[in-house]
């Protein structure tokens, strides 16, 4: 589904990322850790297409498509999607609005007929429920006066609907108390098919006792570094990433 390889990128002069290689296949789900300014957002934020960010080397193919030639729309369109670790709020306009206007775009860009209004409807009501989210939340604007929960879960409420083929979940654990963790974990879990696959970026083993990766990524100083099953991630909760750095020297 996506391969990535020998990716750099910078921020401004800065750069970041140094090499970065990595294959997701259709279903799998692959948790990266690593220590602050590692480059982990850096690389889901090139994944996405964030135009703050230059590539500078390498090459990203997603489904057989050039994704460093498609802009950050074409790639949402292709099924790409991200969970951000500090939703923003939306003044004025509703989730419903909000919702509609995204699901018929994906829609337009697929050569489908827009929903109507009663059949949009239907499908937000189940993929709330899916999600435990509230239905009076519907009607207020983005993100507006939301908890810090209630924005992590209106995420994979719009994941539910936009029904992408590969996620980004970056640090969605973040400000979550244990049940809204459950919650919106349990929410990812319910989405998940053989056909689709997400990175799940995390400093905590917590989140993926919930949701199981196929594989665990440490990225340090701009490069992945190690690669192990749900045992490393467990690893690194009780030792920190000293260990590894002490491997590298």
């Amino acid at each position: 589904m996506l391969e990535i390889k020998n990716i750099h990128a910078k921020v401004g002069e800065k750069e970041i990322l140094k090499g970065v290689n990595l294959t997701i296949n259709d279903g799998e789900i692959h948790a990266l850790m690593g220590t602050n300014g590692a480059g982990k957002s850096t690389l889901s934020n090139v994944i996405v297409g964030n135009p703050a960010y230059e590539v500078t080397e390498g090459s990203i193919v997603f489904n057989g498509q050039d994704l460093l030639a498609m802009n950050t729309e074409e790639r949402a369109h292709a099924g790409i999607f991200m969970s951000f670790q500090a939703p923003i709020e939306i003044p004025g306009v509703s989730m419903t609005n909000f919702m509609r206007a995204a699901v018929n775009a994906r829609r337009e860009a697929q050569g489908k007929e827009p929903l109507k209004s009663t059949d949009f409807l239907k499908v937000m009501r189940e993929k709330r429920k899916l999600v435990e989210i509230d239905q009076k939340l519907m009607n207020r604007s983005v993100n507006e006066g939301f908890s810090g929960g209630e924005r992590k879960r209106n995420e994979i409420f719009q994941m539910a609907m936009l029904e992408p083929t590969f996620c980004i979940l970056d640090e969605t654990d973040s400000g979550l108390d244990v049940d809204a963790l459950r919650i919106v974990a349990e929410g990812f879990n319910k989405l998940r098919t053989e056909e689709t696959s997400a990175i799940v970026i995390t400093h905590y083993q917590r989140l993926l006792d919930y949701i199981r990766p196929d594989f665990v990524h440490v990225l340090i100083g701009g490069k992945i570094v190690k690669t192990g099953t749900a045992e490393l991630a467990r690893q690194i909760e009780e030792q920190g990433f000293d260990w590894i750095k002490e491997e590298l020297a």
